[in-house]
């Protein structure tokens, strides 16, 4: 018999994967991925952050965040503005339009994902994410 964390690890898993792909195609309707559905939404809520920060609050390589700013650089949705040797991140008028516009969507489109629970459930499911992800620290 499979131990409890096991099987609540499964779960995880294949709840994520539904979820991101279920995201994805809402996404693409606006021609974003995830990832820069992600990028769009911290530079959003803070302007001005830099690269790094970026790089580290998205847990992914800078590398990574350098492809993905690329390429919504050129979508015209992002600017990178040089401070001494650091790359600040502002959203354009169009990224802020994007944001505006798919964030409140793309947020009710994740909230309905959790709609199998009572508001009571969700903060009891919040909470004990929270603690795991403290302890994996």
């Amino acid at each position: 018999m499979r131990r409890c964390s096991v099987l609540g690890w499964l779960h995880l898993i294949r709840i994520s994967h539904r979820v991101l792909q279920s995201a994805a195609l809402q996404l693409s309707s606006w021609e974003l991925s995830n990832a820069q559905f992600d990028v769009l939404a911290h530079i959003g809520a803070a302007q001005g952050i830099s690269q790094l920060d970026l790089a580290q609050r998205l847990l992914v390589t800078q590398g990574n965040v350098t492809q993905l700013l690329d390429k919504m650089e050129a979508r015209g949705l992002i600017r990178r503005v040089p401070e001494g040797r650091t790359k600040r991140l502002y959203l354009t008028s169009a990224g802020r339009q994007l944001f505006d516009e798919v964030v409140p969507l793309h947020e009710g489109f994740i909230a309905d994902q959790f709609g199998g629970l009572s508001p009571d459930e969700q903060r009891q499911l919040l909470r004990l994410l929270a603690k795991l992800d403290r302890a994996q620290r």
